[in-house]
């Protein structure tokens, strides 16, 4: 399920970059520049990410039915990779685009003011967002380094958030030294390639979502940490003598499926078993509160009792 985390995120960085994409239209409609427009396309491209991050959030907390008996967590990895896809495409596409148009057809140097001044606010208010959103990441990440946390985080919305901001900070400064450059050295041209290096940041930063994304959307498993305790609490368990298979598959950020494959003991009846799994269901819901379907197999048991059989 969503986590009130995920969705402040979300609408910290909505309600910032909507602000930010009208002034930068306005400022590129009286200066002419191309990196202000390539700005305002990533503005309108990000909001409407966070709209679909939104959508994603509400589809995934349908509740399971015939058709999707684990429920539809998954529909919010699936947003995630269109969100990466929409980044790329209209986003890096767009900049880059927009900027080899005006390298071909330049437009005079205005008057920068304009341009400073909402690239300035611009940052402000990028800023606050990916602090807001980095503050919510930071807890998850433990003892890992950040590319390590990235890769191993279950929820998307939030490392989506703190990618495109950051891509977002990093092109607002591209656009405001090429602007700069542009000016101090009476060049035309720097205004172009700055909206085209915009437009590269984008296409990164939206090939690592789509990478992370895509991980999440085939089945992922859960974190190597969950999978290990898992293994540890099954053997502590007096019945089980061995823990053949830990299976696990994220279905959503705060759900996991679980399917046990154990080897219990011979001497153990029938009811002494289904007592034993009880139990170890029990203990795993009390540690793991995010595995919301277990499955316990004991082949191992019926295969052991015909080699003795045997």
């Amino acid at each position: 399920m969503a986590s009130d985390s995920s969705k402040k995120t979300i609408f910290a960085a909505m309600g910032a970059n909507l602000a930010i994409a009208i002034t930068k239209f306005i400022a590129a409609a009286i200066t002419g520049s191309s990196a202000m427009i390539s700005e305002g396309i990533h503005s309108i491209v990000d909001t409407a990410d966070q709209l679909l991050l939104l959508l994603g959030l509400r589809m995934s907390q349908k509740p399971a039915d015939d058709s999707h008996p684990f429920g539809y967590g998954q529909e919010l990895y699936f947003w995630t990779f269109i969100v990466a896809i929409l980044i790329f495409a209209i986003g890096g596409g767009m900049s880059i685009y927009e900027g080899i148009s005006h390298l071909i057809n330049p437009t005079p140097l205005e008057d920068p003011m304009w341009n400073y001044i909402v690239l300035g606010v611009a940052i402000l208010f990028e800023g606050f967002s990916w602090t807001v959103a980095l503050r919510e990441f930071l807890p998850t990440k433990g003892q890992q380094n950040f590319w390590q946390a990235i890769k191993s985080s279950k929820d998307p919305t939030v490392f989506t958030v703190l990618f495109e901001d950051s891509a977002a900070i990093l092109g607002l400064l591209v656009a405001l030294i090429g602007i700069f450059l542009g000016h101090l050295f009476n060049n035309i041209y720097f205004d172009g390639i700055a909206s085209i290096i915009i437009g590269a940041i984008l296409a990164i930063v939206a090939v690592l979502l789509a990478i992370e994304s895509k991980g999440l959307l085939v089945g992922e498993s859960a974190n190597p940490e969950t999978i290990n305790n898992i293994r540890s609490l099954s053997t502590t368990e007096p019945g089980v003598q061995k823990v053949m298979r830990v299976l696990t598959m994220q279905l959503a950020p705060k759900e996991v499926l679980l399917n046990l494959e154990i080897q219990f003991y011979q001497s153990l009846t029938g009811e002494e078993i289904a007592l034993t799994v009880d139990r170890l269901e029990e203990k795993i819901r009390q540690n793991h509160p995010e595995i919301k379907q277990i499955f316990i197999e004991a082949k191992s048991l019926a295969s052991s009792r015909k080699s003795t059989q045997q």
